[in-house]
């Protein structure tokens, strides 16, 4: 699916890609919370049939339950964030070049 068009330095060609059945429930996922109208939206988007795309659509809710990220409120209700920053270290065995 590709659109030519005149410029003044000539003709361009765009690409255009209709979306995947995964980018359309990730943005379908951005509207809404309810999975029904999640597949509605989808759906429509991909112009696939709604039971197909329920059906996926239940899989990445299954799957996105399980990497939810949580957020701790306090008692005024102001959201904190909590930082976890792991050093790394790297231990080397002798090192040839310096003979140690």
């Amino acid at each position: 699916m590709s659109e030519d068009w005149n410029t003044k330095y000539g003709t361009r060609r765009v690409r255009r890609d209709p979306p995947t059945l995964e980018e359309a429930i990730f943005a379908a996922v951005g509207i809404t919370d309810d999975q029904q109208q999640q597949a509605e939206i989808a759906a429509a988007l991909m112009g696939l049939p709604y039971e197909e795309v329920l059906a996926e659509v239940k899989k990445t809710g299954r799957a996105l339950a399980r990497s939810a990220t949580r957020v701790i409120t306090g008692e005024q209700g102001a959201q904190r964030s909590v930082v976890v920053e792991r050093r790394v270290v790297r231990r080397f065995g002798n090192d040839k070049r310096t003979g140690t």
